[in-house]
């Protein structure tokens, strides 16, 4: 499975436009910089825990808003490419494109189309209250080592952070981390903490992106020693 990965890793890397083109944050100048706070606000949204990660896995994908495509040249890959090309006006959700496709009635316009879409409600709601508080390039520090189990912070670090290129319908390397089963064998064959602990042999995942937190590798590493369970 090790071998497998790092030869479909490497040909995505050299697949260029098809590969899986994640971007660092990119910060602008009118946002006066990445805000990043060691606790979270219970009343706050924060782009890098909360909105991101929507838009990564139903939006930034491949043929869609992401992956080296841009459709409608609407580019979803980074904090200011998604201000920028989606039209996000800061406290003004009514007056953002990114907003209004969420809400379309017409099924042919509304964003993000199947499979990925369209969003719940508690999603969108929680779109609309980090455009109603600026739309800030804001992150906090969210993370408990004593919680280690699959539905409790597994399901949640791998849907963050590795199911926008690892998912139907076109898996980046042919590596699936949709279904627990996916992720478990991922995890029980070493590839999966290899990656994300960038140990030699492997390709530092997420792909483009820096490392995970060392609450969330540890978070990783307890499950697995733990038996990797759907628990």
């Amino acid at each position: 499975m090790k071998n497998f990965l790092q030869i479909c890793a490497l040909a995505v890397l050299l697949a260029g436009v098809q590969s899986c083109q994640h971007h660092p944050v990119v910060i602008p100048i009118d946002n006066g910089g990445l805000t990043d706070s060691s606790t979270c606000d219970p009343d706050s949204v924060y782009f890098n825990r909360d909105i991101m990660p929507i838009i990564q896995t139903n939006c930034a994908v491949s043929g869609c808003h992401g992956g080296g495509s841009a459709e409608d040249g609407v580019d979803l890959t980074s904090y200011a490419s998604i201000i920028s090309t989606a039209d996000v006006e800061p406290f003004n959700p009514g007056g953002s494109e990114l907003f209004e496709v969420l809400n379309e009635t017409d099924p042919d316009k509304i964003m993000p189309q199947p499979p990925y879409g369209p969003l719940t409600a508690e999603q969108i709601a929680l779109i609309e209250k980090w455009i109603n508080q600026g739309a800030q390039n804001n992150s906090c520090f969210d993370c408990d080592e004593s919680i280690f189990t699959f539905s409790g912070a597994i399901s949640k670090i791998i849907a963050d952070n590795c199911a926008g290129c690892h998912s139907y319908p076109d898996p980046q390397g042919g590596v699936s981390l949709e279904s627990y089963s996916q992720i478990e064998a991922s995890a029980l064959s070493g590839a999966l903490f290899g990656v994300i602990n960038h140990e030699d042999g492997y390709v530092p995942m997420p792909y483009g992106l820096p490392k995970l937190s060392d609450c969330q590798i540890n978070q990783v590493r307890q499950w697995i020693d733990d038996g990797a369970m759907d628990n």
